[in-house]
């Protein structure tokens, strides 16, 4: 009995080997169709690329900054001069501070027991304030119901007494619109070795003291108004400083150091950071105190809730430059990208257009091992159904390309 032929058939197709074979069609539609393709994916990889994204360069996108701040200006707030020290937390000049607009005062603060300020710790009698949470914003029930005024009982607290109230209307600091804040900030790009501050070098002749920022016509002066920070974040400054806010200050450094040195210059932009009303608790605030002892020995302290601005400077960026390595990898790409337009080209020949068999028929043919018998058809031989007569159909003998006329 006959071992099975399937095997063979397979370890045959296994070590079968297929090699390109070229045949030229001559069609005005499939040529344009190639044509086509074939710009398209060029004006991809030269416009996009190389000339936009730039892929011929190595890119560095780790960036090491530091930001020095400065805020100059004189404010008054409730009858007395402020300056810097006043209101601009923390003193040190770092990249994230707070300018201070408005101030809720808590004065002679000493600890002992008093009636709640907050209004959901009115009470009746003492069973009113016992079963509850035993703290509240302000100290440590007690557990007794205690007069807070003459028509007012709240419950009992131990802490720090008298407790704020921070619902009363306070002024708002406006003198802080015309305030100046003058950023220092130096970057390095590790990968190239690569340094620069967003300051005029010395000699240059900048008037640096007198400049002001504006988006066109002082786009790189460091100083900046604190109103004007507000407006390009889309901010009405005054209503800002009545309850607070985060804005952001953003130095982008895009450099392309093919180019000169001074070219590598910071662009500023402006945005608020934290949720704007009507949000959940909008605004910034903070609490702090200042502690002193009283004339009779006893520790007191001033608690003050600050409203206030505070600015983040957020700094990015990155930095290319010619390499030959992403050179080679996207010219190589380019090319190979090219080959698209033979894919498309085949599937409407093989599929859609009329006489895709004979088309078939030249593109795909089977050649024996040498010393094994030839198929009885002649390769020369027009199949049925083919395009035009066999005379139209030539194929060189040294090359073996194969020209159609369709």
């Amino acid at each position: 009995m006959p071992p099975p032929r399937c095997p063979r058939r397979w370890l045959a197709a296994f070590f079968s080997y297929e090699t390109p074979k070229s045949v030229v069609v001559k069609s005005w539609v499939v040529g344009a169709v190639n044509r086509g393709v074939q710009l398209l994916i060029l004006a991809y990889f030269i416009g996009w690329v190389f000339l936009h994204e730039k892929a011929y360069q190595v890119r560095d996108s780790v960036i090491e900054s530091s930001v020095v701040t400065k805020v100059k200006g004189i404010g008054r707030y409730g009858g007395r001069v402020l300056d810097t020290a006043d209101y601009v937390t923390p003193p040190q000049g770092t990249s994230v501070f707070v300018v201070v607009t408005k101030q809720i005062l808590t004065e002679n603060q000493a600890q002992g027991v008093c009636p709640e300020s907050d209004t959901q710790f009115r009470c009746a009698a003492d069973g009113d304030c016992r079963g509850r949470t035993p703290t509240t914003g302000s100290g440590v029930l007690t557990g007794r119901c205690v007069p807070f005024n003459r028509t007012l009982r709240t419950c009992e607290i131990r802490g720090w007494c008298p407790p704020e109230v921070d619902t009363v209307d306070v002024p708002v600091m406006l003198e802080a619109e015309n305030f100046t804040l003058l950023i220092k900030n130096s970057i390095r790009f590790p990968l190239f070795g690569f340094e620069k501050a967003n300051l005029p070098p010395p000699g240059s002749g900048g008037t640096l003291g007198r400049c002001r920022f504006h988006p066109q016509r002082q786009p790189l002066c460091p100083i900046l108004r604190l109103g004007d920070v507000a407006r390009l974040a889309g901010q009405d400054f005054p209503a800002l400083a009545a309850t607070g806010g985060v804005l952001g200050i953003k130095i982008g450094w895009v450099c392309d150091l093919d180019r000169s040195w001074e070219r590598c210059l910071p662009r500023y932009s402006f945005t608020r950071l934290d949720a704007r009303p009507p949000a959940p608790a909008p605004g910034y605030n903070f609490r702090h105190a200042r502690y002193y002892r009283w004339h009779d020995g006893t520790e007191r302290r001033t608690l003050t809730k600050a409203f206030g601005i505070r600015f983040d400077i957020l700094v990015y960026g990155n930095a290319g430059k010619f390499g030959i390595v992403p050179t080679l990898i996207n010219t190589v790409a380019a090319f190979t990208s090219i080959g698209v337009g033979t894919v498309l080209c085949d599937i409407i020949l093989l599929n859609f257009l009329k006489g895709a068999e004979h088309y078939k028929a030249r593109k795909f043919e089977e050649v024996p091992e040498a010393g094994m018998p030839a198929p009885s058809t002649s390769p020369t031989a027009c199949p049925p159904g083919a395009l035009g007569g066999c005379s139209r159909d030539k194929q060189s003998t040294d090359s073996g390309t194969c020209s159609l006329g369709l």
